[in-house]
């Protein structure tokens, strides 16, 4: 049986070495995992009753539609609940997109050194992609974008996938330029805008804007959401669209039933209600970030202030040869030769004891590495 080219020649997503897979292999009593953004809190307590409390109901199926959780979110985000989709985490959303929207041979558009998982599952789809260039510092010249999207818009290009702020590298989009690309690409009829806002609850620069404010201005502007990140729940996948109704319908009818299990509503629902975990989630995250700044400057590598979970720093050394040394040493990050930057690393937030400890280990391995 034969696949397609697209497929054969797919490399698919790679996720982060589990912790207890790399005890297994090397021998290792301890590792320290910061490599997949994940919340080092562990799940909200709140969260854990409401599974323990879900348990004996696992005979029946989930509810199809995930209601209570959008009515929840509705009230959260000031949106009408049939605005939500829920997915089983983000990836899912982004699949459905690309899915119900694209057809082979169109492309999506991406800014560089963005979430590969775009360009996975659209290649996955047999659609295309665009990658809008970036500076050194990665950031893409909105302005120039936008009229050059008008003056030569390809019109199999059906979707810009914007993640803001940006994975891996922890840079956003301005008010000011969101506003730009919005005032002239907002509205289009063959164009879908999908801001991917995974981190927005990490975010502490004060010209940042939420893709929902746009929402009732432009109906071609669609937001996803995560429950993987601040609200600790990346092991039980759920994630949300928010999007006009004509939009999400479409998605509603592709997306299968019973997408998202019953312990992963009720935990998703528990979790909105813990306000005092996202604020101790949020104050580590930006302590642990200002640590490494200081830890970089001290050892003289570049790094980029993030308004994420976590930090990509260049290590000036083989990136992978690097991973591996501090891989060796308990210490799992994760290498960016995916994103064509082999000298970075990204780095995950962690405890306050990870933190420490890893500073302690990229020292002494930063010092054990000659640079190139």
């Amino acid at each position: 049986m034969r696949v397609s080219p697209e497929i054969e020649s797919l490399i698919p997503y790679k996720p982060g070495k589990p912790i207890e897979e790399t005890k297994r292999e090397l021998g290792l009593t301890e590792v320290i995992k910061l490599a997949s953004n994940e919340n080092p809190l562990g799940p909200s307590p709140k969260a854990i009753a409401a599974i323990k409390g879900s348990l004996e109901n696992l005979s029946r199926y989930p509810d199809p539609s995930a209601y209570d959780l959008r009515m929840k979110l509705s009230q959260s985000w000031k949106v009408r609940a049939e605005d939500i989709v829920i997915g089983n985490g983000s990836n899912e959303l982004i699949d459905l997109l690309v899915r119900v929207f694209c057809e082979p041979g169109d492309r999506i558009v991406m800014p560089d050194k963005s979430f590969i998982a775009y360009a996975v599952v659209s290649q996955a789809a047999r659609v295309g992609k665009r990658e809008i260039p970036v500076d050194k510092n990665f950031h893409w010249d909105v302005d120039k974008f936008v009229e050059d999207f008008k003056e030569n818009h390809n019109s199999r290009e059906k979707i810009l996938f914007l993640a803001n702020p940006n994975n891996p590298t922890g840079t956003y989009v301005t008010k000011p330029e969101m506003d730009h690309l919005l005032e002239g690409l907002g509205g289009r009829s063959d164009l879908l805008i999908v801001i991917d806002e995974a981190y927005n609850d990490f975010v502490r620069a004060n010209d940042f804007s939420s893709s929902i404010d746009y929402m009732k201005d432009y109906n071609n502007v669609l937001s996803i959401r995560t429950f993987s990140k601040a609200y600790g729940l990346a092991g039980l996948r759920v994630g949300a669209l928010i999007g006009n109704t004509e939009i999400t319908q479409w998605v509603n009818r592709v997306r299968n039933p019973f997408n998202v299990n019953s312990l992963a509503q009720a935990a998703a629902m528990a979790a909105l209600d813990d306000s005092s975990y996202i604020k101790e989630s949020r104050e580590l995250v930006w302590r642990g970030l200002d640590s490494f700044y200081e830890f970089f400057k001290e050892m003289k590598l570049p790094y980029w202030e993030s308004q994420t979970n976590f930090v990509l720093f260049d290590s000036l050394r083989d990136g992978e040869h690097l991973f591996n040394c501090l891989m060796r040493k308990g210490l799992l990050v994760r290498p960016m030769k995916a994103y064509k930057m082999p000298r970075h690393i990204r780095l995950s937030i962690g405890t306050d004891q990870e933190n420490k400890r890893a500073m302690e280990i990229l020292k002494e391995t930063l010092l054990e590495v000659p640079e190139l």
